[in-house]
């Protein structure tokens, strides 16, 4: 913690310390799971995003490849609503294998 004129300055991990609970509690550890999840979607649905203007297709010309609602294929753009029949579907639908090209496109599946 930091002062400065009387008001205290606290860094984030001193936040999620007493608001969440030291690393390695339950409550801590679930927070930085969901975390790295919610900070996974969004980097795929930002590649998504970005591959679709890539290839000059619409919201719409997508969703038309692989038979949703140009809306469904801005929540995954979004991070939300992302799985992994989608995702798959997405891939095949912009011409990305999934096995061989995801490292090109700055996804990296483990």
């Amino acid at each position: 913690m930091e002062m400065s004129n009387n008001i205290s300055f606290y860094t984030s991990d001193e936040v999620k310390d007493k608001i969440l609970g030291k690393i390695g509690t339950p409550r801590r550890d679930e927070y930085e799971v969901q975390l790295e999840a919610d900070l996974l979607r969004a980097r795929i649905g930002n590649k998504v995003r970005e591959v679709r203007k890539t290839l000059e297709l619409t919201q719409s010309q997508l969703g038309n490849r692989i038979g949703v609602k140009s809306s469904e294929i801005s929540k995954i753009e979004k991070g939300r609503n992302i799985t992994i029949d989608g995702l798959a579907r997405i891939l095949h639908a912009l011409g990305i294998q999934a096995d061989l090209d995801l490292k090109e496109y700055g996804i990296v599946v483990l």
